[in-house]
């Protein structure tokens, strides 16, 4: 994950004449759930966000894996002006995961879900400098995700707890991202 990040920061910050911005979501990282990203101008009042979050966790409780990775790309549009106020952006991203799924905690603990999906969805957010090179970035983002997996046991038993020769599929609204990025200005 560090190689890819610093791929898009070297690309971004080499051929882009404009401000640059990396980011730490400090809200997951209280989860011990990494978020990261860059973001930078494209336009007067639009900018490119990329967003990469990533769970390293076996299980939260020695039963429920709790593994995914997310990679969100975001066209912003700034209110007021660029890294400066409310914002509103669109985004399609994709995901991989190997998680129980909230609805089987109770019902169904010796259940998980692997497999991979895509979101489309907005974001909403502001922005306020904190000087020269630093400001907050705080957000909230949801939409509709689609994911693609297969049901298997965590208790031992082998092979998959349903019947389908391809892929499960599930689709739902949801909010599925949000916290206070603190953003260091690069150029």
């Amino acid at each position: 994950m560090k190689k890819i990040l610093f791929i898009i920061v070297f690309i971004f910050s080499g051929s882009v004449q404009s401000q640059t911005y990396v980011k730490f979501n400090v809200f997951t990282a209280l989860a011990l759930v990494p978020n990261v990203g860059v973001e930078t101008s494209i336009g007067e009042k639009t900018t490119f966000s990329f967003d990469i979050m990533a769970s390293f966790w076996e299980s939260v409780d020695g039963k429920k894996p709790m593994k995914f990775i997310t990679y969100t790309p975001e066209i912003r549009y700034h209110f007021k002006e660029k890294y400066d106020g409310l914002y509103a952006g669109g985004h399609m991203g994709f995901d991989s995961y190997e998680l129980q799924k909230c609805d089987y905690w109770n019902d169904f603990p010796n259940r998980y879900e692997k497999g991979m999906g895509y979101r489309i969805g907005a974001t909403i957010g502001y922005n306020k400098k904190l000087n020269n090179k630093f400001l907050l970035d705080i957000f909230i983002r949801g939409g509709w995700h689609h994911g693609f997996y297969k049901g298997h046991y965590n208790d031992g038993t082998p092979g998959s707890y349903e019947n389908i020769k391809n892929w499960n599929k599930s689709g739902e609204w949801l909010p599925y991202g949000g916290g206070i990025m603190i953003s260091y200005k690069i150029n």
